[in-house]
């Protein structure tokens, strides 16, 4: 009798003082909601979901209260059963929209993710060009025709095409390495934006699981694994405008798998008097599906394909004396030809309940031909100064991460393990001088190149109360090949380099409203291929050593506020060349800034937000006056009004400033600022047609878009003159969109 109490006892305490409980949060179409918040409201036990929406909680009993929560759905509370927890649950939950009372800061050493989230929510991506806009203090501009990648600025570089932001799309990476325009080249324009389901950004060297390129910050996109309803699009505007959209499931939404498609056209002329001729195609495809429990596997495939004409940069004297209008041309034969075609295999497997495995292999195949003209007749007077910019290239690549979390007593540890490898094969890099995109009249350069980067990291997480520490390591390698098939002999360059990098990051979580962070770190980036070997540079991979410092603070349930100030510090300065279209090192370079941020919802239906950045930008081997980082922005400012659900309409207005900045290092030559607002209107006719009107450039003003101190030379000229050129900003711009969903 005394054994059997003992027994029952054991059992009913079992049950009492609880355990572990497996479940699964979902969204309405089954896909998992990662880092959803679930607490027992009976002993206040809490823990998070992982990327396929899996969680473990620790000490649940048979009656226990479990609350449910993740910004943009609604709470859900569960009475844990003896079914539950002795076989596990399955929790879906239903979108609601967002409310920014409902935001709790958790142990997150990268807040403002979800800070982000909101603002994808109330503002709606439309564009490929406003992906890169949604990260707060990221300012980007066009200038060759709306088909070459656009130019970037984040914290005080000007980043060209990218050199100093490592871009990525489901752990594929965008930048192109020793890139016929330049290093470190993105293209962004092969992502639909309607596919995109989450943007995982950082500011700073300070990511161990990010490498080259990754001196400025870091964006990655993450693609919609499932969508609810198909969706048909047609857009038309001003400059025959026409965009058109179709999204299609093509397997009914289901716990185990989905798939779907997608398909973009876009065509303009754009509101320069040489008609742009512009046009690109998209096709994308995803499916999904659960192997076993929560394994998963996706397979993403697209194709994309743009060509078009461009007037180019054109000099502010031609347009003051009359030669020109804003928006004519002096040369109208620039423009170009891009595609790219990926296909991305993506694996995630629970190891145990404690460990869990991200893995991608990816490939890409890559063509790219630019005409461009910098300085018109300054090298040639007879024939004109057009280059051409051609390669074609493979891209091969995988990822993997080990991501483990133990308990030492209170103190809660996250260790996350990855390796990687990725390979360039670069076919005819090419630099040639040309006329009317017709005529070779001389070949700069030209060869093939084979670069190839592996890496490691390390990174790790120790929550210890209020406290999250997170030291980490990352090893980069890196080979570099070129064989010049300009030379008269064949010979292959080569050289090899290794790199490594430290990490330290600190959270302190003072309560639910109040967060502190200190981040330090080293990052890098590599130098062209062709700039290693055949210049023999003495900076292969220059480091840049950066620390934050800052909070992010919730003032009352409607209003959250962020501020980070920052130093960065470069060992290398890459400068943009454009007579040559390739960029090279300029020596070292110290960057400090102050960034701000605020969301307030004034209603339900009415929110507002606005980021602001400073920033102070000088070279450290120039003289003091001229010391300026050309076109390294100082003061920038963007945000805007959205009204979401208000009866049947919807939409917002939207702004952007951009301050007056250094074009050239003394200062004598100033790229204007500019100042120009946005307004879109949705209209919800019924359940499944809607109607929308977008403007851009509201009030109509006068504004370049990219400005460049260059010297150049026209015709009739018998001397060059340096000064500014510019891509004028699209005039007053009216886009009308109908939409059926079904």
């Amino acid at each position: 009798m005394r054994y059997l109490t003992i027994l029952l006892f054991f059992f009913c305490g079992f049950y009492l003082f609880g355990q572990q409980l497996t479940g699964k949060i979902l969204d309405p179409l089954y896909q998992g909601l990662e880092n959803a918040y679930i607490i027992n409201l009976s002993n206040n036990k809490h823990t998070h979901t992982n990327e396929v929406g899996v969680f473990y909680l620790e000490g649940v009993a048979v009656n226990d209260s479990l609350q449910v929560s993740i910004l943009g759905y609604e709470k859900k509370v569960i009475i844990a059963t003896k079914n539950h927890i002795n076989t596990g649950i399955t929790i879906v939950l239903k979108t609601k929209v967002f409310e920014l009372k409902e935001l709790v800061l958790r142990k997150e050493l990268d807040a403002m993710q979800t800070i982000t989230k909101i603002d994808v929510s109330v503002n709606p991506v439309n564009n490929s060009q406003e992906i890169l806009r949604k990260v707060p203090g990221l300012f980007i501009g066009q200038h060759a025709g709306g088909g070459k990648a656009e130019q970037i600025f984040l914290r005080g570089f000007d980043i060209d095409h990218g050199t100093d932001i490592t871009l990525s799309v489901d752990g594929m990476p965008i930048n192109m390495v020793s890139h016929a325009h330049g290093q470190g080249y993105s293209d962004l324009h092969f992502i639909i934006p309607e596919t995109i389901s989450k943007i995982d950004f950082g500011k700073g060297p300070y990511y161990a699981n990010q490498g080259d390129f990754n001196t400025a910050g870091y964006v990655n996109f993450s693609t919609k694994k499932a969508i609810q309803e198909n969706l048909i699009s047609v857009g038309y505007g001003d400059f025959n405008s026409l965009r058109t959209l179709g999204m299609f499931n093509l397997l009914d939404a289901t716990k185990d798998k989905n798939a779907y498609i997608a398909v973009e056209y876009i065509e303009t002329d754009g509101a320069f008097e040489s008609p742009q001729n512009f046009n690109r195609i998209n096709i994308f495809g995803k499916y999904s599906a659960f192997l076993k429990g929560s394994d998963r596997i996706s397979l993403t495939t697209s194709y994309f394909k743009s060509r078009w004409d461009a007037s180019g940069q054109i000099p502010e004297r031609a347009v003051q004396s009359g030669l020109i209008s804003r928006f004519g041309a002096i040369d109208d034969t620039e423009g170009g030809f891009t595609s790219r075609t990926n296909v991305n295999l993506q694996f995630d497997k629970t190891i145990s309940e404690s460990s869990r495995l991200n893995a991608n292999a990816f490939y890409s195949n890559y063509n790219f031909e630019l005409f461009s003209n910098f300085t018109f007749f300054l090298e040639d007077p007879l024939n004109g100064d057009q280059i051409r910019q051609f390669e074609t290239r493979d891209i091969f690549g995988a990822n993997v991460q080990i991501t483990d979390t133990k308990k030492y007593g209170n103190i809660e540890a996250k260790y996350t393990k990855g390796a990687g490898l990725r390979f360039d094969i670069v076919n005819d890099v090419e630099l040639a001088r040309t006329k009317n995109r017709r005529e070779t009249l001389e070949q700069i350069q030209l060869g093939d190149i084979n670069q190839t980067n592996a890496y490691a990291f390390f990174n790790s997480e120790f929550e210890i109360g209020k406290f999250k520490i997170a030291p980490a390591l990352r090893f980069d390698y890196f080979n570099f090949l070129y064989n010049d098939a300009l030379s008269d002999n064949f010979e292959t360059l080569s050289k090899t380099k290794a790199i490594v990098n430290p990490k330290l990051n600190f959270l302190y979580t003072q309560h639910d409203n109040l967060q502190w962070f200190l981040k330090s770190g080293i990052g890098f980036h590599s130098n062209d291929a062709r700039v290693v070997l055949q210049q023999n540079a003495d900076k292969v991979l220059p480091r840049a050593y950066g620390v934050d410092f800052g909070n992010i603070y919730k003032p009352n349930k409607n209003i959250v506020l962020n501020t980070a100030l920052w130093y960065l510090f470069s060992e290398e300065e890459f400068v943009y060349v454009g007579d040559a279209g390739i960029v090279e090192p300029s020596g070292k370079s110290r960057r400090f800034g102050l960034d701000f941020g605020i969301r307030y919802q004034i209603l339900d239906w009415l929110f507002l937000d606005t980021d602001a950045t400073y920033t102070d930008a000088k070279s450290l081997e120039n003289i003091k006056g001229e010391d300026f980082i050309p076109l390294a922005p100082e003061v920038t400012v963007a945000g805007g009004i959205a009204i979401t659900n208000l009866g049947k309409f919807s939409g917002g207005l939207r702004y952007r400033y951009l301050g007056d900045r250094a074009a050239n290092e003394d200062n004598t030559i100033v790229a204007e600022g500019y100042f120009v607002t946005d307004l879109n209107l949705n209209y919800q006719v019924n359940q499944q047609l809607s109607l929308g009107v977008a403007i851009e450039n509201l009030f109509d003003v006068e504004w370049n878009e990219t400005q460049f101190a260059t010297e150049s030379r026209l015709q009739n000229e018998v001397t060059s003159v340096e000064e500014i050129h510019f891509t004028p900003g699209t005039p007053f711009f009216a886009k009308a969109t109908l939409s059926y969903r079904f």
